[in-house]
C-alpha cells in the first residue's frame, strides 16, 4: 500500500477472521476505527470494505457474543484477533480446535496477501507457519512463550507493531489501534489518520510497549536459592551492590553465587537488582509526589542522572515523562 493522501483510490478490503472464543472487541476494534476514518475522510474517499469471515457457519466469541460471519473470501488484509490466554494455559490445547482457521490463514498468506495478528493472535500465525525467520511481536506477557514456540522467529516484546514481509504482529489489545492508525495513514493519508486519532481519543504517538511491562506479572524463574537472593535484594534496594558481601550473606563464594543464580534464573543478581529498583521507582513515580532525586536515592542511586538513564533503558521513558503518563490520581 502506498503512503499519502492519494493512496485511497479504491476501497481497501479488510477481513477479520472470527473464531470460537476470540475477543469480540478485537474483532470489531479495527473495523470501528476504519469506519471513523471513512467519515473523517469524507464521501469522496473510497474507504474500507470490511467483513467478518469464518470457515464456520456460526461463531461465538468471548463473553458468549454470537457473531454474524461470512465464508472466507479474497481480501487485501486479513486480521486475526486474539483470545483469552492466561499464564500457564496449555496453548496447544487452545489451538488444536482451530485447524480450520489456521488453514484459512495459511491459504490467505500463500496468495500473497497481508496478514495481521492482534495480541496473542500471533500464536495462530505461528501455527500457520508464518513467523518463520520473521521479526514479530505480541503481548509482553506472552512474548517469552511465543519465542519458546518459535525459536527461529525474532520476537521483539518492546515493539507495539512489527511488519515483516507482509506479516504484521501487534502487542496486546489496544495495539490494534496503533496498527489501524498506520493502516489509515497508508491508505487514507496522514491527515486522516491524525484526525481519526483525535476523534477517537487514541494515542497516535506511541512507539513502544516497554513502559507498560509489569515484571511482577511475568513468570519468575528460579528455585529456593535464587528466590532467597532475590528477596534479600528486594529488601535492600537502597544498599550499594557489593557482590562479595552478598555472597557472604549466603555463605557461598562469588563464583558459586553467580553460577547458581544464572543457572536458576538466566540472569545475574545485579541485573535482577536493577530491574527491581526500576520496578520500585515506577511505583513511586506513579503514586507519590517525591522528586526524581529522592526516588533515585530511595532505590540506591546517588546520581539521579545515572538512575534516569537506567530507568529509560528499562522502560523506554525518562522518569519525568513516565510520571506524566502514568501518574495515578490520589482522589
Amino acid at each position: 500500500m502506498a503512503d499519502g493522501e492519494e493512496a485511497g483510490m479504491s476501497a481497501l478490503r479488510i477481513g477479520v477472521l472470527a473464531y470460537p472464543d476470540c475477543f469480540a472487541s478485537e474483532v470489531f476494534g479495527v473495523p470501528d476505527l476504519l469506519t471513523m476514518a471513512a467519515h473523517v475522510a469524507g464521501p469522496d474517499h473510497a474507504g474500507y470494505e470490511v467483513s467478518i469471515l469464518s470457515p464456520r457457519r456460526r461463531v461465538t466469541a468471548s463473553g458468549g457474543a454470537a457473531l454474524s460471519v461470512s465464508p472466507p473470501r479474497e481480501v487485501d488484509v486479513l486480521v486475526v484477533p486474539g483470545f483469552e490466554l492466561l499464564p500457564g494455559l496449555d496453548v496447544d490445547a487452545k489451538l488444536a480446535p482451530l485447524a480450520p482457521e489456521i488453514a484459512a490463514i495459511r491459504s490467505h498468506a500463500a496468495a500473497g496477501k497481508a496478514v495481521v495478528s492482534i495480541c496473542v493472535g500471533a500464536f495462530l500465525l505461528a501455527e500457520a507457519g508464518l513467523l518463520h525467520r520473521r521479526r514479530v511481536t505480541t503481548s509482553w506477557l506472552f512474548a517469552e512463550e511465543l519465542a519458546r514456540r518459535c525459536p527461529d522467529a525474532d520476537v521483539r516484546p518492546e515493539h507495539l507493531v512489527v511488519t515483516d514481509e507482509g506479516v504484521t504482529t501487534t502487542a496486546a489489545f489496544s495495539a490494534m489501534y496503533d496498527f489501524a492508525l498506520e493502516l489509515i495513514r497508508r491508505h487514507s493519508g496522514a491527515r486522516v489518520a491524525r484526525a481519526t486519532a483525535r476523534v477517537a481519543l487514541v494515542d497516535d504517538a506511541r512507539s513502544s510497549q516497554t513502559p507498560y511491562i509489569d515484571a511482577r506479572l511475568l513468570p519468575q524463574p528460579g528455585n529456593g536459592f535464587s528466590h532467597r537472593v532475590m528477596r534479600w535484594l528486594d529488601q535492600n534496594l537502597a544498599t550499594r551492590y557489593d557482590l562479595a558481601a552478598l555472597s557472604g550473606t549466603f555463605n557461598v563464594s562469588t563464583r558459586t553465587l553467580l553460577r547458581r543464580f544464572a543457572n536458576e534464573t538466566g540472569r545475574s543478581p545485579l541485573d535482577y537488582l536493577q530491574s527491581s529498583r526500576v520496578r520500585r521507582a515506577r511505583h513511586l513515580l506513579e503514586t507519590t509526589d517525591r522528586t526524581v532525586a529522592s526516588i533515585s536515592a530511595a532505590v540506591g542511586y546517588k546520581d539521579s542522572a545515572s538512575f534516569a538513564a537506567l530507568f529509560a533503558e528499562h522502560t523506554g521513558r525518562r522518569p519525568r515523562d513516565y510520571r506524566t503518563t502514568f501518574r495515578r490520581s490520589s482522589t
